[in-house]
């Protein structure tokens, strides 16, 4: 497998060398030279597979031999050793679940291959891998759990002070051993640059050996992939095959897993990507222009991204031609007010719980439905964490009705481990230096 930079076609590496540099050093980030062909046979027969055969089948298309089957097999079967089922609300709407990982969130599929993929290519006697991750919420607690125990590993975690929810901020800071959190006095955008400075500080590099657990890096996106198919699969068992796909956004690599398998010939209708008041991309999507800006606090906190990263590997998919990522992609942006609004109507029409993540995703359907006059397909809204993770959301009777998964009551008592850093570069290159 080749790859090369967003910034400059001309600076390729190998799956390898991808993995664990992240990032290249002009800025970009990492996409494959080349996409594999759609393969009609198994598009076709996609129903008669299990996820596990899934993911070994797509992983080893996209991988193009960066890793022999029999080890690729071998990781896809213990990285991928939970369900992402799709749940029936009524006869055109599901609900995709992906928080039955061991952090309860969808960022376990990408969490848990990447750090297998990396315990595969670490050879005994290297310099220790530093693992440098930026989270708004629920990135960080996957990463935690993914490579807790990992031989010759050391994970830093940046999170924004006061802006992960309590389960969240105990996922992050209560593992010890080979894992340690940094609790920044700023956003998740301010976490997000400090990882990428160090990324290009020549100074750091020299010392560590630092990757990065975002999704920035390509072994995150391709798991991903992962659940797209595997959903496709249990609708067509249904008989279920006009696919629009609802995806909550925010720094897009989600949705850019979903378009890189639309790519790899996955037949789906529309992707409609569902934000919160972080809106840069609807923004893009009605001026034409790209503007980063500010994030700002939201109840759907993992999405608090002003200035997505995963958007540059989007635009690469479609050849920097807005137009034509337009047929293909949608965007709507929503407040808390009417997030809360989506929470109580999911709840009351389906007795059904869902994130606030997820609600975003579910009103993004509605209103598409009412826009475009589509009530035939069927629409998929992504689950992208329990809704236990964010128990000031809910209203008496829906939070009694949430069970509480016994990893998180095993949090319970932890003491938490972090150490507070203002959100300025020289305090962190200190920091790691020390």
């Amino acid at each position: 497998m080749k790859l090369h930079s967003t910034n400059n076609p001309g600076v390729t590496v190998d799956f390898k060398e991808a993995v664990f540099n992240s990032m290249p050093q002009d800025k970009g980030l990492y996409m494959p030279i080349s996409i594999p062909e759609p393969d009609r046979e198994f598009i076709d027969r996609l129903e008669t597979f299990s996820l596990k055969d899934i993911a070994f089948k797509v992983a080893g298309d996209l991988l193009q031999g960066a890793i022999p089957h029999e080890d690729l097999k071998a990781i896809v079967e213990e990285a991928i050793n939970f369900p992402a089922p799709v749940v029936k609300l009524d006869e055109s709407t599901y609900v995709l679940e992906l928080f039955h990982g061991p952090s309860l969130a969808f960022k376990d599929f990408g969490a848990r291959f990447m750090s297998r993929v990396m315990g595969y290519f670490m050879q005994e006697g290297e310099k220790t891998l530093n693992v440098l991750v930026a989270t708004s919420g629920d990135t960080g607690g996957a990463v935690a759990l993914g490579f807790l125990g990992v031989p010759n590993t050391q994970v830093t975690i940046l999170y924004p002070k006061g802006k992960v929810s309590p389960i969240q901020e105990l996922q992050l800071t209560t593992n010890g051993g080979n894992i340690r959190a940094l609790e920044i006095n700023g956003t998740f955008d301010d976490c997000q640059a400090l990882v990428k400075q160090a990324f290009v500080d020549k100074e750091l590099n020299e010392r560590f050996r630092l990757t990065s657990a975002n999704s920035i890096n390509i072994a995150r996106l391709i798991p991903q992939t992962f659940y797209y198919f595997n959903a496709y699969a249990q609708l067509k068992r249904e008989g279920k095959e006009d696919v629009v796909f609802s995806v909550p956004s925010g720094n897009f690599g989600n949705i850019g897993a979903g378009l890189l398998a639309w790519k790899m010939g996955l037949p789906v209708k529309q992707f409609i990507a569902a934000t919160n008041t972080n809106d840069t991309v609807p923004q893009f999507f009605k001026s034409g222009l790209f503007e980063p800006k500010p994030s700002v606090a939201t109840l759907s906190n993992a999405m608090d991204v002003g200035n997505p990263s995963n958007w540059v590997r989007i635009m690469n998919l479609f050849a920097d031609d807005p137009e034509a990522l337009k047929k293909v992609v949608t965007a709507a942006s929503y407040t808390d007010e009417q997030t809360r609004e989506a929470v109580n109507t999911v709840f009351d029409q389906y007795n059904y719980v869902v994130c606030p993540h997820t609600a975003i995703a579910w009103r993004a359907i509605a209103d598409y439905r009412e826009r475009s006059g589509d009530y035939d397909s069927t629409a998929v809204f992504l689950s992208t964490a329990h809704p236990c993770k964010f128990p000031d959301v809910y209203e008496e009777t829906m939070a009694a009705s949430i069970q509480i998964p016994d990893q998180v009551s095993l949090l319970q008592g932890k003491p938490k481990q972090a150490v507070e850093l203002d959100a300025d570069f020289k305090s962190f290159k200190e920091f790691l230096m020390k």
